[in-house]
This record gives structure tokens, sequence and C-alpha cells, in this order.
């Protein structure tokens, strides 16, 4: 008796995603450690020295962690209200915060409570920062107004009250310290020189400004709002460079790599899009849980922190680089090579015994060989077979067919079983290498139950949808011959054209030739 040959599945290429050195760069990080803060997060930011410890601004309160750990190492709580958009200073010694009271509060790293207390403002203050200077700070409010504010005596320098909404995001130039920029829920960017008592320019988003971002060398600006994401030349007074909408929803948050190169973009949309600089085509992307509200990165992007609207912050960790050389313990040669050598060849009369190599079948294999039709499609029709390898379930009633038990095994079949049955042909029947088996499995399906329909109501749900999609296939088919049809005419054409032409020149040629030759 023969062996039993296992059910040959056929297998189809798959369009795999295509691996840069990005996605690769990008891939790189360990799997990420949740931590639930108090309330949404809007502002992280990681110290600009070692160890790079990072504020994490939720609720009322402002937690410091260290690269490592997943405890805050420090925490800020002085506020009566919300805290806002909690900034390191350059040096890492200083940390600024707005409130929910319109008080900006300056904070010592090392200490606990505020050094200082900046009032002015009549709203909530949702944008501080440090002017590259060190000793100045900007800030911006719910009262529309954007505040500058000096540091050692604590009081304000000026005030522009330019924009007409909500100021809501900000940052400063690192290469002039007078220079700082604000965007506003009024659609506008404004950058402000405070050598001056106005604006010096303004730059229209067009959506409300959720997020803006300089770049270091001070000539690009990104703004972030709306499903946009737009890069502006400062230099050139504002001239429009590239607009980006790669987002579904609102994008809330942006940030830069360490080499500057790579341009980050967080979104309500739960995802984070990476951009080329150069290209500024999206070369990487992470997915999460929920709507993203923050993001920040490290030095050398070994860390990628993200805050979400439920409170929960995602960091994610770069893997340690592999070491080429693995201390790994020497296998010790085989006893054959102690007696034969490494490189003993058998010869024409030694006796070679070959151990044999058991075969494992799959469960349909099984039931296949003991001839159980009806029970090898049952075995296939099980949920995780059907969606994840449909490609086994059409192989067995190939098989099936083949043998000419496919009509049993369909038959005798209860209500949930043919339900079960109908979904998965109405559903992969459309697919072209599939279609071949399933369109005869529908055929016979239509046969048995033919004489129950109108009996149950899922069932007939089930075939009406079954004739829709073939209805619609047949409809998609015959558009796709008459365009066919369009273009073999239109290559037709463009043939006649081409030979007539080629005509015409050897006859002109010809011609050409015929009167040389009556000159001479």
């Amino acid at each position: 008796m023969a062996a039993y040959k296992p059910v040959v599945v056929q297998a189809c290429p798959k369009l795999g995603e295509k691996i840069t050195q990005d996605t690769l760069y990008w891939r790189g990080y360990k799997t990420p450690v949740q931590i639930k803060e108090f309330g949404a997060i809007n502002k992280i930011d990681f110290s600009p020295v070692p160890p790079y410890n990072y504020a994490v601004t939720a609720s009322s309160r402002i937690h410091i962690y260290g690269r490592y750990s997943q405890e805050p190492i420090k925490t800020f709580s002085r506020f009566r209200d919300a805290a806002y958009c909690a900034t390191y200073r350059d040096d890492g010694r200083l940390l600024a915060a707005g409130s929910e009271d319109g008080i900006i509060r300056l904070f010592d790293t090392g200490g606990k409570a505020p050094l200082r207390q900046f009032e002015g403002h009549a709203k909530p203050v949702h944008v501080v920062g440090f002017l590259s200077d060190k000793y100045r700070i900007f800030s911006g409010g719910d009262d529309y107004s954007s505040n500058l504010w000096d540091i050692p005596s604590a009081t304000e320098i000026i005030s522009y009250s330019e924009h007409t909404d909500y100021v809501r995001c900000g940052c400063a130039s690192k290469v002039n310290a007078d220079v700082f920029i604000t965007g506003s829920y009024d659609h506008t960017v404004k950058l402000f020189d405070a050598r001056t008592k106005s604006s010096v320019m303004t730059i229209e988003h067009s959506h409300p400004v959720e997020s803006v971002l300089l770049f270091p060398s001070g000539g690009l600006l990104v703004s972030a709002g709306g499903r946009y994401v737009k890069v502006w030349d400062v230099l050139k007074g504002g001239q429009l460079l590239v607009s980006l909408k790669n987002h579904h929803k609102t994008v809330t948050c942006l940030c830069l790599n360490s080499s500057g190169q790579r341009l980050l973009s967080g979104s309500l949309d739960r995802h984070v899009k990476i951009y080329s600089t150069t290209s500024y085509k999206v070369v990487h992307s992470f997915n999460y849980a929920t709507s993203i509200l923050s993001l920040a990165l490290s030095p050398e992007d070994e860390t990628i922190v993200v805050g979400m609207t439920n409170g929960v912050l995602n960091v994610k960790h770069r893997k340690p680089e592999e070491k080429n050389e693995k201390s790994q313990k020497k296998r010790q040669p085989a006893y054959r090579t102690y007696v034969k050598g490494r490189t003993y060849m058998p010869k024409q009369e030694d006796f070679c015994v070959s151990k044999p190599v058991k075969r494992v079948l799959r469960k349909y294999d099984k039931l296949l060989r003991s001839f159980q039709s009806s029970k090898a499609l049952d075995a296939v029709l099980e949920p995780p077979i059907m969606l994840h390898t449909p490609e086994v379930t059409v192989a067995v009633m190939q098989e099936l067919h083949r043998r000419g038990t496919l009509r049993s095994a369909l038959a005798g079949r209860d209500e949930k079983q043919v339900n079960l049955l109908l979904t998965f042909v109405a559903r992969r029947v459309i697919e072209p290498r599939f279609t071949p088996v399933l369109v005869t499995v529908a055929d016979m399906i239509t046969d048995i139950y033919q004489p129950v329909v109108g009996q149950s109501a899922i069932v007939d749900k089930q075939f009406l949808k079954l004739q829709e999609a073939i209805g619609k296939e047949i409809d998609y088919q015959e558009e796709l011959l008459e365009v066919l049809g369009m273009m073999d005419t239109l290559f037709a054409t463009f043939t006649k054209k081409r030979d007539t032409c080629l005509e015409e020149n050897k006859t002109n040629g010809l011609t050409e030739i015929i009167e040389t030759n009556r000159n001479y």
C-alpha cells in the first residue's frame, strides 16, 4: 500500500513591507513600558544634560522620571489646579511650567518649592519656554497674549497681544536669543523679536495651530494644526515649502530626532509618523492604543516617550547593540570525527544507515487519510484557519473535489455549519486564486440546499450576500473588458499611424534617391 501524501497547499507570493534602513532603525526598540498618570499628558520634555531625565506634565503634577525608572524620582505638586508645559532650561537645572490659574512657576530641579512665580496672565497659561540666553522666559495663554519675563527680577519685560484666540504652543530660537515663536487657535503663527514692540512675521496655517517647531539652524519652521504638518522657510519671509497630510485626525505634537534628519508627528488618530527632512516622505510609523497628546525623543534617540489622552505614558527603550562575537560554548565534535576525521567521506563499499524522518500530519490530513471527508472539511472551517490561512481550506476542498467526495462532505449540515460555509465562500470567491474552486463549491451548496431556501433567515441572508458578491464581481469584469477593448483600439490606432509614418519615410527616401540619380 502506497504511503499517504499530504494535501499540497498552494503557496501564493505575498507583497511584504519594504525593509529600509529606517525600518530597521525605528524597529530597534524594546517592548514598551506602560505607566499610568493621573490625567491626560499634555507635555513631555527631556533634560538636555545627562542622565537625560524627562518631565511629564499631567493633571496638577509634574513628575520627573529617570530614563529606565517606572516610578517618578521627583514630583512637583505646588499647583492649585492643572499644570501645563513643564520645560527644561538648556542646562537642565531649572524647570518652568504654566498653570490653570495663570501663574508661571520656576522650579529648581534639585528642590521642591518654586524659585519664582510670574503673575501677569489673566487666564490659563499653556505655553512656557526659555530663551537661549537662559535668563528670560516667554509664555502664551488663553488671554490671547504672549509675554516675555526676566528671571532674576521676576518681572514682565514686554507683552504682545496680537493673537485673537488661545495661544497654545511656542518655541524659542537656538541661534538668536531674542527670537521666539507662538502658535494660536486663530490659525496664525507669529515670530517675535524681544527688541521690537510687535511681531516681525505672521504665518497663516489655515487651521488651529497645536504645535510649532523650529529647526536648530533657525531657518525652517514646522507648524502642526488640523490634519496638516507644514514646513516654512523663515529666511524667505515665511514661504511655504511643503504641506504634509498623512494623518487622519488632528496633529497634536511635533519632535525632531537628535540628528535633525527625521521629523516626528503625533496625532489623535493614534499614530506617530516619521518623516525624512530631505524628501518629507513618511519613512516609518508607530501605532498606539489611544489618541496621542505629547511626544518626546531623548538625545541619540535612545528613548521615545508618548503621552496619551487616557493618562498612559508609553516608554520605549532602544535595544542594546548585538555583539558580533557571541560568547557561546564550543560544540564538541561528534564521535565519528574522532574516529574517521572531520573531512571523511563515505566510500562506495560503505553501508550508510539513514535515520528515517518522522512525518507529522496535520489534523485534516489524518482525517483525509482515514477517508473522513466531512470531518476533514470541518477541521479547516475553524475560524483561525479560515481567517488567517484560507488557502488551506481551499486546498482541502480541492482535494475532496478531486476524490469525488466534496458533495457528500457538504451535504447533511445544520444551519450554523451552512452559514459558516456560505460566509467563507462569499468572502473569498472574488479572490482570483480561489475563484475556480469556490465557484464549484458555491454551485454544489446551491444545488444541495436549494429545497430548504426560505426556512432559515440566516441562511437566506448569506445566499443573498453570495449573490451580491458574485454580481459585483461580474460587473467589475465587464467594466474591465470594456477598458481592455478601448486600450486595444488605441494600441491598434497607434500601430497603424506608426506603419503609415514608416511607409512615408521609405517613399520619401526612394524619391530622394531617384532625384539624386537623375541629377547625376
